[in-house]
Parts: structure tokens; C-alpha cells; sequence
């Protein structure tokens, strides 16, 4: 363990290890800017239930947030199996505690969660910011950078989506 914290080579598998969690953070110091990519419904329920859930409840995913950064959701569908196609943001908010936790979901489905304070907002599509925001680089094939349920982005492009959302700059300006 020692050396895979270190970034060093494994010797069992003579695989390196990196420790991304020392990497630097853009941005302001302790605040980062997500979209998670989940349908409609999904996203639904967690702003009733003041919770966010990215990546079928992966570890990994809630473990990349950390109080205080914001996140506003994409949702490719309406409904998560059959549903109609929206490509919009549905919902943003702040992420509300420092670590993950399990939520038994019940039929042996346990995944992470964290709490998030949702902010009251309207839908934007995203059609309409593609050409917009930088993290979009492939204009024609705008919905490939969402492939992955997760993503962080630049505080200027986070702040034109949560301007399409009908928020202002100063709610989610950093604090002095």
C-alpha cells in the first residue's frame, strides 16, 4: 500500500500506482464543478430526497466530490429504461457533507450516496449551450464527453449552464 501512495511500481504485477488525489485542483482552492449524466427520473429522486447518486452508486464517483462543490445534472433521457430523449440540465445544487455513504436500496443493491442542498432552478437544454461551453470540444459529437456518468468542468462553463438554469453568477460564486 505504502508504494502505491507513494506512485510507485508494484512489484506483484509490476503495475504503477498514482495517487490522483494529490494532484492539484483547478479552479478555487477546495471547489470543483461536476455535471453527473442521469436520467430525468433518477434526478427527480434525489433532489425530493436531498441525495445524489452518480455511476449506478459507485464509490469511486462519490469519492471525486467533496464538500462545497457544485453540481448540476444532465439528463440524456426522461426515464432511465424507455425513456424519451431530453438532453437537458435538470437540476444543480452543492454537494452538503465530507464523505460518501452506503444506502441499502434493498435486493442486495447498496449504493453511494451524497447529500447535496438543491438550488430551485428550470431546465436548460443543452442544444442550446453546446457551441458555449469549452469542455464540449467536438461541437458534432457534443454528447460524447457525457459517456462516462461523470465529468468535471471549468467554473465558466459551470457558470453558463447555471445561468440556462436561471441562476446568477453570485449564487454560485465562490467565497471570499
Amino acid at each position: 500500500m505504502a508504494a502505491a501512495a507513494a506512485g510507485r511500481r508494484c512489484s506483484c504485477q509490476n503495475l504503477t500506482f498514482v495517487n490522483v488525489m494529490s494532484r492539484p485542483r483547478p479552479e478555487v482552492a477546495g471547489m470543483r464543478y461536476w455535471i453527473g449524466v442521469v436520467s430525468r427520473d433518477h434526478v427527480q429522486r434525489g433532489v425530493a430526497g436531498g441525495f445524489c447518486q452518480l455511476c449506478h452508486g459507485k464509490a469511486s464517483a462519490m469519492r471525486k466530490l467533496s464538500r462545497g462543490d457544485w453540481i448540476a445534472f444532465y439528463a440524456p433521457r426522461s426515464a432511465m429504461r424507455n425513456g424519451d430523449p431530453l438532453q437537458a440540465f435538470t437540476a444543480i445544487g452543492r454537494i452538503a457533507q465530507r464523505t460518501p455513504y452506503a444506502f441499502d436500496m434493498g435486493g442486495g443493491f447498496v449504493p453511494m450516496r451524497r447529500n447535496v442542498n438543491y438550488v430551485a432552478c428550470r431546465e436548460a437544454p443543452i442544444r442550446a449551450l453546446v457551441d458555449r461551453l469549452s469542455f464540449i470540444r467536438n461541437k458534432q459529437s457534443w454528447g460524447y464527453v457525457f459517456r462516462f456518468g461523470q465529468l468535471e468542468i471549468p467554473a465558466e462553463d459551470f457558470s453558463i449552464i447555471a445561468e440556462a438554469m436561471g441562476l446568477s453568477k453570485t449564487t454560485i460564486a465562490p467565497a471570499p
